[in-house]
């Protein structure tokens, strides 16, 4: 099989792929855009792949297996290696619950499917990003997906004589358009999917083949190759400036790495800053080692965050990625040089099986293995703060243009609108429609999270709020609905208990809500007009108030010790004190929704029993997933106080 004469350029650009990457995750305020190193490194990827295929199939020499196999020398020892080390790190220092997580992760990432098992996970509740030890191996999954697809396409095109360049322009194109076109409804599959993904590996292809067409014509003029080498870098560096990561990504910001990178290879080795910059000394061994760089760079960074429980300091980042730096030359220098010098068959089956081993493990620890802190209390309490999968088994349909969850099909119409407080009994919604199918009623959850459906009330750091509150408020109304049930967490927003300052905004004035501002009775007073504004509409209207919330009920304060020591969970007294702030705002809105004409739904009554509410099941397992959401496994089995607006009644 015929391979492409090295280019030490090409070198330099992971280079710069790796180190943007490195930047954004070890300093991301320094380097914002980082992340779009990913997508360079996809566009390398792409050209080297295809200018390999079609070479060998223009010389007669392509072979699948010969193919393969570079690929399993190229990928495997690196990421058995990784894979091995952040597993068994991870059974030190984990908990039960996140060691089962990383036990999904690793065996995803050896399977090369880390993509899809992320884009499953995504979600309000998921846990955060910078606590998922195998989280960058999502992009690896992009790139083997696309080894399995592109070789079996250049291989017919070939053997059809299909106008192969024509071909790809029609593809890349297609995946270009899935991108976006699913970037603003469904960011998370744009992201994560590989058809909103390849066609960046398909501009590498193109430029592969438009080289390899014209290899026979006269070589472009030397102003050209310094022209193109100019603007790749400079729009890589624009991508670099301007791109933010919670922007609308891919989409059409993607358009800078990609032709930037493209450019960049095909000004040639000859264009003026591939020369000087990119092929110099420096670049090119970080470019050597930049793979096994990438993989060791983001558990480290990841594991450190879990031991000193947030933020390492700066210089213990940056002592991070010199460390990273160090493993990725010896990986480099040990295994992937000793690997990559044996072709026997031998050497490929002992790659294979160490890769199933690792995949082995994972299975393993996600089916229950435990850590080396793995008590049955630790699990119980882990389990609960990782029980957060409230919306399983609900269909995604539309009212109109608005999207909806739904479950049950009864005559009757209910929809739940509010915050992760009214997401948060969907399980039990679930359960009803499982046990008393002919009984319950099609039920509509709209939900966005820290968003309060009352008309007014804005939050600088919730940006999508007032939309998603607008469609609610929107679906509220339809004729379709016959009853509608407004929830929140309505101790967060009134009793000064939210990280987020909300405001009520009248007009060009902005009144603050938190602690007892001046907005806080504008609030309320909008809360009533919203609710008697349903009851008008001739709708069934019900206020469903809040669980009480707080550090008293957050599973995690029974946890005790350190990660790199011994650790153990507390034994929990069933219940905590409800605080009298709450306990004085539930009985506002119990008030306020009587006078609306609205029917008030009293958690608390059914939760808390002479001033004290329950935090723990006689098994001493959590009943809540944090300090002010109840988990899934609690709602499912005991919120029957619900039962009776989505049960009809029995005949």
């Amino acid at each position: 099989m015929m391979h492409p004469k090295y280019r030490p350029d090409i070198d330099g650009l992971r280079a710069v792929a790796v180190a943007s990457v490195l930047a954004f995750h070890a300093f991301p305020d320094a380097l914002p855009g980082g992340f779009i190193g990913v997508d360079i490194f996809f566009v390398i990827s792409g050209f080297l792949i295809t200018t390999i295929i079609m070479q060998s199939h223009a010389a007669g020499d392509f072979s699948y297996r010969d193919f393969y196999a570079r690929r399993i020398r190229r990928i495997f020892p690196a990421l058995t290696l990784v894979l091995l080390a952040t597993l068994a790190f991870g059974w030190y220092a984990l908990l039960p619950r996140e060691f089962t997580e990383l036990g999904k992760q690793a065996a995803g990432g050896a399977a090369f499917i880390a993509n899809f098992v992320f884009w499953g996970e995504a979600g309000y509740f998921d846990t955060a990003a910078d606590t998922k030890p195998l989280l960058h191996l999502w992009s690896l999954g992009i790139e083997e997906q696309f080894y399995i697809f592109w070789p079996m396409l250049l291989a017919l095109a070939w053997r059809r004589r299909w106008p192969v360049l024509r071909l790809l322009w029609v593809l890349a194109a297609v995946s270009f358009l899935v991108n976006v076109l699913t970037i603003h409804p469904y960011r998370t599959a744009a992201f994560y999917s590989p058809a909103s993904r390849f066609w960046e590996l398909m501009v590498g292809g193109i430029l592969a083949c438009m080289r390899l067409q014209s290899a026979n014509k006269a070589p472009a003029p030397a102003w050209r190759s310094h022209l193109q080498s100019c603007l790749g870098v400079g729009l890589i560096v624009l991508g670099l400036v301007m791109t933010r990561s919670d922007k609308a990504f891919p989409g059409w910001w993607a358009l800078l790495p990609t032709l930037g990178a493209a450019s960049c290879i095909a000004a040639g080795p000859a264009g003026v800053l591939n020369r000087h910059v990119l092929a110099s000394r420096p670049m090119v061994w970080i470019g050597l080692i930049s793979y096994p760089l990438y993989l060791w760079h983001w558990p480290l960074l990841v594991y450190a965050r879990i031991v000193e429980e947030g933020e390492p300091a700066a210089w213990i980042r940056a002592c991070l990625v010199l460390a990273s730096v160090a493993l990725a030359w010896f990986t480099y220098r040990f295994v992937e040089r000793f690997t990559r010098a044996r072709t026997q068959v031998g050497m490929l089956r002992s790659l294979v099986a160490g890769s199933m081993a690792i995949a082995v493990a994972g299975l393993l620890a996600l089916g229950g293995m435990p850590p080396r802190n793995g008590s049955d209390l630790l699990r119980k309490v882990t389990d609960a703060t990782a029980d957060d999968n409230y919306y399983a088994g609900f269909e995604q349909q539309k009212i109109g243009a608005y999207p909806v969850k739904r479950v049950g099909s009864g005559p009757r119409t209910v929809l739940l609108i509010g915050d992760s407080h009214i997401l948060q009994y969907a399980p039990r919604a679930l359960a009803l429609a499982g046990s008393a199918p002919g009984r319950m009623a099609t039920t509509y959850f709209s939900t966005y999270g820290a968003c309060p459906p009352v008309p007014g009330m804005v939050a600088e750091g919730n940006p999508g709020c007032e939309k998603a509150r607008g469609e609610m408020l929107a679906l509220a109304l339809d004729p379709r609905i016959d009853t509608v049930v407004v929830g929140a967490c309505w101790n967060c927003y009134f009793t000064g208990n939210f990280p987020l300052p909300f405001y009520f905004r009248e007009g060009d004035a902005a009144y603050l809500v938190n602690n007892g501002g001046e907005g806080l009775g504008r609030s309320l007073a909008s809360l009533e007009q919203l609710l008697a504004g349903l009851v008008r509409q001739k709708k069934k209207v019900y206020l469903l108030l809040d669980n009480a919330s707080g550090p008293e009920f957050e599973p995690r304060r029974l946890i005790e010790g350190s990660r790199m020591g011994h650790m153990v969970a507390l034994h929990s007294t069933p219940t905590a004190p409800l605080p009298p702030d709450q306990a004085r705002l539930n009985e506002q809105l119990k008030a306020l929704a009587r006078a609306s004409g609205a029917e008030p739904i009293d958690v608390m009554a059914r939760l808390c029993t002479g001033g004290q509410c329950l935090r723990a099941t006689p098994d001493d397992a959590p009943v809540y997933k944090d300090r002010e959401h109840l988990r899934p496994a609690y709602v499912r089995q005991y919120a029957d106080y619900l039962d009776g607006v989505l049960l009809a009644p029995q005949p």
